[in-house]
């Protein structure tokens, strides 16, 4: 694909939340974007929302950009040629362009005070209009609006737009979009309070920056029309826009905490690989050519296409992500698995808080063979739980059933006389053991071989008895913070549970 000069592109986060699973999304096309097109990936703080802005939330947000791993090219952390890259330190900027706009007319002061303004809005609502600012201010003299303020009057400061025709750009993902003016109104770029309007700043710092696509979600499109209004009377470059469509539920509602976990950090908790949510993310409204479904962050970088990016709705679907995380966990080492596994393992009370060798080694062990039988990480607690847990008595109803009949009581009598001979027991000696069995009691097939799974499991069903059994008898010889028994042990205690 042929590459485009100079592609700039930021994710422009406000730290006022946690990163949630759409906002992440659009972080991630922008990123995608800039590596396909060898271009810079930018961060930028929007911290101007002063109440609801906070430390914790941006140093969090950073830490789960980074987690994901988009690496940025510039931000505040990275520093850069066109910072500062947090606008709470760029207000002295957007007051001098304040100044411009004023001074050449394409802006004016606004003195209606929030109660005017809401009961405007209401009246126009009431009577089935657009509420759209009526002008009332438009017409007063610059000399006049400058005395009151001087006076101590508080005032706005609002862009001076057409106020009818209309305004199409060519969306990259969407297509050609038309908005009429005549409801865009004349729109707030400088709040009473100093501070400047979202629509202001993101102009302001997307020109100076060198910003050449604006990719973000569709909610932004309404911002648009007031945006290239204010990039005209800046006399700025328009920048290309783009706009995702939003993430949803399977019940086609927006995605919200009802749905399941949508923070970004509340995934890696759960034991979510990042790979695995960047590889999910990426295909939520675009599909790789030759629809390969588990690639990495470089394989993925390499076959972005912007313009093929879908307008639909994109269904966060959890049961995908999972099956991509377990296609990712796979990949993994045995060792890289254990280690993942094991703050999970360690927490519930499974794991000492100091690991040997031989337990690596054992756990190893026991992460790849189970590692098929979860989604996340956070899931081995409960598979790891029953490799330890061994409670005749609690067996369900339908065990108990088996083994109290004729046939599976002999299969475990002659069990249970063998073992006990057997020092070093292994699956090998098992496969040795279970056919003397078959000779013995002539029960073959489920009849000899369930009856023996119960036994050693308390449970018809589980891990294969090749991986069941050397775990057992390694995990035996170890110190854990709850012990395990061998399988000569369990058969012991199983058929005392009997009688």
């Amino acid at each position: 694909m042929m590459l485009m000069e100079n592609i700039r592109v930021r994710f422009a986060p406000s730290p006022t939340g946690f990163l949630h699973v759409g906002n992440a999304r659009t972080a991630l096309f922008n990123w995608l974007f800039a590596r396909q097109q060898v271009g810079i990936f930018i961060l930028r703080i929007e911290d101007t929302d002063l109440k609801r802005s906070a430390v914790e939330y941006e140093e969090e947000l950073i830490e789960d950009l980074k987690w994901l791993g988009l690496n940025w090219d510039e931000g505040p952390d990275r520093g850069g040629n066109f910072g500062p890259y947090r606008q709470s330190l760029r207000l002295e900027i957007y007051k001098i362009y304040t100044q411009r706009l004023l001074k050449e007319g394409k802006a004016y002061y606004c003195f209606c005070m929030p109660e005017e303004l809401e009961t405007e809005r209401k009246k126009a609502i009431a009577s089935g209009k657009m509420p759209v600012y009526s002008g009332k201010c438009r017409s007063i003299p610059k000399d006049e609006a400058l005395r009151r303020i001087e006076a101590g009057e508080q005032a706005a400061v609002r862009l001076r737009t057409p106020g009818n025709g209309s305004l199409t750009y060519i969306d990259l993902v969407r297509g050609k979009i038309e908005f009429d003016l005549g409801l865009v109104g004349d729109p707030v770029i400088v709040r009473s309070s100093g501070l400047p309007a979202y629509n202001y700043a993101v102009v302001i710092d997307d020109s100076l920056m060198g910003i050449t696509h604006v990719i973000r979600g569709e909610d932004h499109i309404s911002n648009t029309p007031r945006q290239i209004l204010t990039f005209e009377a800046l006399g700025f470059s328009l920048p290309h826009f783009a706009h995702l469509s939003m993430v949803m539920g399977k019940d086609n509602a927006r995605l919200s905490k009802r749905h399941g976990a949508t923070a970004v950090g509340q995934f890696k908790k759960d034991g979510i690989l990042s790979s695995a949510l960047f590889n999910y993310l990426a295909l939520l409204g675009w599909t790789p050519p030759g629809g390969r479904e588990i690639l990495t962050r470089e394989e993925l970088a390499e076959t972005f296409i912007l313009k093929k990016v879908s307008r639909s709705s994109a269904i966060f679907d959890y049961d995908k992500l999972h099956w991509i995380n377990r296609q990712h966990m796979q990949k993994l080492a045995s060792r890289q698995q254990a280690e993942l596994a094991y703050p999970y393992l360690k927490d519930s009370g499974l794991m000492p808080e100091v690991m040997s060798d031989a337990h690596w080694i054992w756990l190893e062990r026991v992460a790849a063979s189970l590692i098929q039988r979860v989604n996340r990480f956070s899931d081995f607690p409960a598979q790891v739980a029953m490799i330890f847990d061994f409670s005749p008595q609690d067996m369900e109803h339908e065990a108990k059933e088996e083994l109290r009949k004729d046939a599976a009581l002999r299969v475990i009598k002659s069990f249970n006389e063998k073992i006990s001979q057997i020092k070093e027991f292994d699956f090998d000696k098992f496969a040795v053991v279970a056919k003397e069995i078959k000779t013995e009691t002539g029960c073959k097939g489920k009849d000899l071989y369930h009856p023996l799974r119960i036994a050693l499991t308390t449970r018809g069903s589980g891990l294969d008895l090749d991986k069941f059994i050397p775990i057992v008898e390694q995990g035996a010889k170890l110190d854990f913070p709850v012990a395990m028994k061998n399988c000569a042990q369990r058969v012991t205690e199983m058929l005392n549970f009997l009688g």
